[in-house]
């Protein structure tokens, strides 16, 4: 049995960040039932994307009357296996990045600003020495 993990961004405008998920990070759209809200997947994520507006559950305000909005640091962490090479393709496609790659005792990574400012960390991990 595989098991899914489901992530909600909250993003600006669900058919850009449709555009930019599918098009640049290999996305696919699993549902897209209403304008304010998609459903995509990627392997075991599934990236659930809701604007910041509307009746549905993601769109209501808090008790203590805060709302929902994109941006911040949580993240979904992508694997790739050559990340110069991922960061030179997104970069040439016009995609917006928070820094410049670091590297630590993982490996690498770079984050990643998807239209709305919801962060992705591209990340290749440091490779073993056999």
């Amino acid at each position: 049995m595989s098991i899914m993990v489901s992530v909600r961004y909250i993003v600006d405008d669900v058919e850009t960040a449709i555009a930019f998920y599918t098009g640049f990070l290999g996305f696919t759209v699993e549902l897209h039932p209403a304008p304010g809200f998609a459903a995509l997947s990627r392997g075991d994520l599934r990236l659930l994307l809701s604007e910041p507006v509307g009746a549905g559950g993601a769109a209501q305000a808090m008790p203590d009357g805060r709302r929902p909005e994109p941006g911040g640091w949580n993240r979904i962490v992508i694997t790739t296996e050559d990340l110069d090479a991922e960061v030179d393709r997104l970069r040439a496609g016009g995609a917006s990045f928070r820094n410049e790659i670091v590297a630590g005792f993982g490996g690498k990574q770079i984050l990643l600003d998807d239209p709305s400012g919801n962060a992705i960390e591209l990340s290749e991990p440091r490779k073993s020495a056999d």
